[in-house]
């Protein structure tokens, strides 16, 4: 029998259509319907509205904030996955179960949460010698929460492919257990690390509901680009909500590129290094 027989797809041609048209209703359409929206005030007043005092002070926050979720994310994932694919411990398949949790929370119901959890007066916030909920801290554990999933879910099965052979090999050579760690697993490590860290920057750029419950929205100091974009809705000014969240789009059009280019060397070098 042919290899063109066992296709299970049809044809390469309406297989391509079909993922076209489906790309075009469900992502380009409406992207393409933000920015024209934002090419009605022309290009001055797209400039002059991305980069306003409020605007920028907004897009530094939620960009700051994403990449210190992402750096946090990605050293506790790392953990977790380990943890979750190294040890059997009773309750293990609560707990991996548990870290899909922000998957299925509504993010208002997780920003509501975070709030009662790190308040003054919450089971956490009590004991914290600094203000978390209504500042800027809370951002950055809003985001944390909603994209960690990312990061254990992206680096749990390259851990799993691994294998503990590798690491008894090389204690078996002599190497220490840091040695192990840099030398084996952290190179094998490092593209899903990277795929996982950079997802849940780009994630955490568009968090809204979350952090919008825990953040206080203080204009300058925890004003996220989301928020930006709700307050023109709000305003019925369409242009200027599209054109904020043109300048998102493009940020994170240029981040998943760049995640593109990145993970094709680390995988080139991986290879040269096997």
């Amino acid at each position: 029998m042919s290899a063109k027989s066992q296709r299970v797809l049809p044809g390469f041609g309406l297989a391509l259509g079909y993922t076209l048209v489906y790309l075009s209703l469900l992502i380009l359409l409406p992207l393409g319907g933000m920015v024209l929206k934002a090419s009605e005030l022309g290009f001055g007043q797209i400039i002059d509205i991305a980069l306003g005092e409020r605007s920028l002070a907004a897009f530094r926050v939620t960009f700051v904030s994403s990449l210190l979720a992402a750096s946090i994310n990605a050293f506790f994932g790392l953990i977790v996955a380990w943890i979750l694919v190294r040890y059997p411990f009773p309750g293990k398949r609560f707990v991996d179960a548990l870290v899909d949790l922000p998957f299925a929370l509504p993010t208002a119901v997780a920003g509501i949460t975070l709030t009662g959890l790190y308040s003054a007066n919450g089971w956490i916030g009590q004991w914290l010698g600094f203000k978390v909920a209504y500042a800027y801290a809370g951002i950055v554990v809003a985001m944390v929460f909603t994209s960690i999933p990312f990061v254990v879910r992206t680096v749990q099965p390259v851990l799993q492919d691994l294998g503990s052979e590798y690491e008894e090999a090389a204690r078996t050579l002599g190497a220490s257990r840091m040695q192990t760690f840099r030398k084996v697993i952290l190179p094998t490590l490092t593209p899903a690390l990277v795929t996982g860290g950079s997802q849940a920057f780009v994630r955490s750029l568009g968090e809204f509901g979350a952090v919008i419950m825990i953040a206080g929205n203080i204009p300058y100091q925890a004003d996220v680009s989301s928020l930006m974009i709700f307050v023109r809705l709000q305003e019925f000014n369409y242009p200027a909500a599209a054109a904020i969240a043109s300048v998102i789009l493009l940020a994170s059009l240029t981040l998943l590129f760049l995640l593109q280019v990145v993970q094709g060397r680390l995988f080139a070098w991986q290879r040269q290094g096997r």
